[in-house]
């Protein structure tokens, strides 16, 4: 660093141009009279006196009288800690103002707007390995190969996972294979054409980003049960109900398990009108308290809007979109139990378990 880069740093130190540059004299002179420092720098000479004792002040250097007024640099430790701090401050404040563009801290937001969407998978990626309940997913087959542990980390604990598989803006998709499948979802379906991404987890987090024909890229981050049953109404009617199903990991045999009451009452709708008895186990939330609670018995109703179409149809949208409840006979009385975002009944289902039936 040659001496003007070392007087434009100093001045980015706080210091000003003629303190800066007589300080760096001095450092040159080693000690010198006023006179001689104003005279080998570009410091006026009515200013030198001020400008020498604006230094002292600030520990830079020390004057004493020798027939004249004279200055020498100080010992340089405390002034080079204090820099040395200043340069960690900025290296800090780089590291910050780098880690906020990137990422916006979420914890004390309900809703983040992200500039990429690198920012929204890796956020998607922490909330979906610690998922409990469920997670609904679409994304291109890239994504999905960004995301593929966490979805197994996910299925692994027992989340049931949907996947909604689609095309990048060029139209291409290679499939993920059978195996791979199996390890991170419970349901994969396929969309042929582009769509925004999205991951809805445990009914409370949403992440989305639109698809890669937007004009802008930008990414919005939610925690908030409502934003996200939006979202979920989004993935079951554009991406889930009327596209073809590529993996499953269901099957008849009991006991079967459902995070979504109206796949759960299109099994159940014909066996009551069979009159088969159903035994089921419901984990949920009180309507009333918000507590969380599981409660066992026989389901003896159903409410479901039109008729009942069998699992591998897609359902109406009047159905969709109508009223579904079952009613459950426990030892303390009967229990309504309605969907995501109940409000009627007594309990929101968010895991619902046939045990049995005849």
């Amino acid at each position: 660093m040659d001496g003007d880069e070392l007087v434009a740093t100093l001045e980015d130190a706080g210091l000003s141009p003629y303190q800066a540059d007589a300080f760096v004299t001095l450092l040159e002179l080693g000690a010198a009279s006023a006179t001689d420092v104003a005279q080998a720098s570009s410091v006026p000479d009515p200013r030198i006196y001020d400008v020498l004792r604006g230094l002292e002040d600030d520990g830079y250097i020390e004057l004493y009288e020798q027939d004249s007024l004279h200055a020498r640099a100080h010992d340089p430790g405390e002034v080079l800690a204090d820099l040395r701090s200043r340069a960690s401050r900025f290296e800090t404040a780089a590291a910050e103002i780098e880690e906020r563009w990137n990422r916006p801290d979420i914890e004390d937001h309900k809703v983040s707007i992200v500039k990429r969407l690198d920012t929204v998978l890796t956020q998607a990626d922490e909330l979906i390995r610690e998922a409990t309940t469920q997670v609904q997913v679409g994304l291109t087959v890239e994504q999905y190969y960004e995301l593929e542990d966490a979805l197994a980390a996910a299925l692994e604990r027992g989340t049931d996972v949907k996947v909604c598989l689609f095309p990048a803006v060029d139209g291409e998709m290679d499939l993920p294979s059978t195996e791979s499948l199996a390890r991170t979802c419970t349901e994969a379906r396929r969309r042929p054409i582009p769509s925004p991404f999205v991951a809805l987890v445990d009914r409370s987090w949403t992440c989305f980003s639109p698809h890669g024909y937007s004009t802008n890229e930008y990414g919005v981050i939610v925690n908030d049960r409502t934003h996200t049953f939006v979202f979920h109404w989004y993935f079951l009617t554009s991406l889930w109900e009327v596209h073809e199903t590529i993996y499953s990991a269901r099957n008849d045999e009991f006991p079967v398990t459902y995070v979504d009451l109206r796949h759960c009452l299109r099994d159940v709708i014909p066996l009551l009108e069979d009159g088969v008895p159903i035994e089921a186990t419901v984990e949920g939330i009180e309507t009333d308290s918000g507590l969380e609670v599981t409660q066992s018995g026989t389901v003896t109703d159903a409410t479901y809007a039109g008729v009942a179409t069998e699992a591998d149809h897609p359902a109406p949208l009047s159905q969709l979109a109508g009223e579904a409840s079952i009613t459950l006979e426990t030892t303390d009385g009967p229990v309504t139990v309605g969907g995501w975002g109940a409000m009627l009944e007594d309990l929101e289902a968010t895991r619902i378990t046939i045990n049995s039936s005849a």
